[in-house]
């Protein structure tokens, strides 16, 4: 679990798993809200875990490819469950998650000083 702790890195398994060879701007614009300060650092973590491929083409302008490593896509086909229980129980998560938020904006209210 260590090394797909966090918000991102299971994203990028995702995409990486997706559409295989994948430049940075292209897993920019699909990792949406992610800053290019924690890609780039979450993309050298899963580099040094050894599921993530780094090419640098050395062009100029820089061209630099990510893929999954065959560790990396084991463990994408691992996570797929995770994925299809997300989508079946999506509705039930948005709920969830839309109580949980209503009750801790109900709780941030109450526990301010007057």
């Amino acid at each position: 679990m260590r090394v797909i702790a966090g918000k991102w890195k299971p994203l990028i398994l995702y995409f990486l798993a997706q559409g295989g060879t994948t430049r940075y701007g292209e897993l920019r614009r699909a990792v949406r809200d992610v800053s290019d300060k924690v890609l780039i650092q979450q993309l050298k973590e899963l580099e040094a875990d050894g599921l993530v491929k780094r090419t640098d083409h050395k062009e100029v302008p820089p061209r630099v490819d990510y893929s999954l490593s065959p560790l990396g896509r084991s463990l994408a086909e691992a996570l797929v469950p995770l994925c299809s229980w997300g989508t079946e129980h999506m509705a039930e998560v948005t709920r969830v998650f839309a109580q949980r938020e209503a009750w801790n904006t109900r709780t941030r209210q109450t526990d301010r000083p007057d």
